[in-house]
């Protein structure tokens, strides 16, 4: 069996991360699968998705560690094709992944204590952003 539903976000520009779990879950359990996977894919080159204890602390650590290692510059060479500003943002968010599997199990996603899964903006502006959550499984 296949479920699939789209989450819809806006977000405030680069650096805006989202608590998404809750989202996910609902997705999860309106599939009525009960063992399985949900695979949640960002559709868009300058965000990503994964998994990390959702707490302010690591909410402000993420981004600044992502602009640290890829930082914003115009010296890349999307900027120098089309000067945007946001070639740091493709960078990135490649480097995230724009996708994450969670194991379902008893029609609920197998996650840790502390473990929730979250969208990140690495784009220069805002966006409307859509998230495919597909679920499989019996």
């Amino acid at each position: 069996m296949v479920h699939q539903k789209t989450i819809r976000i806006k977000t405030s520009g680069h650096r805006d991360m989202h608590d998404i779990t809750a989202q996910v879950a609902k997705v999860v359990v309106e599939s009525r699968i009960r063992t399985g996977t949900a695979h949640i894919f960002n559709i868009g080159s300058t965000a990503s998705v994964g998994t990390i204890e959702y707490e302010s602390g690591l909410e402000a650590d993420l981004p600044a560690i992502l602009d640290t290692l890829i930082p914003p510059s115009r010296a890349y060479g999307h900027e120098q094709a089309w000067r945007d500003g946001n070639g740091h943002s493709h960078l990135q968010a490649t480097l995230m992944g724009p996708s994450l599997t969670v194991p379902v199990a008893d029609g609920r996603l197998v996650l840790g204590e502390w473990q929730q899964i979250f969208h990140l903006e690495c784009d220069v502006k805002p966006r409307d952003r859509e998230i495919v959550v597909t679920v499989q499984g019996d």
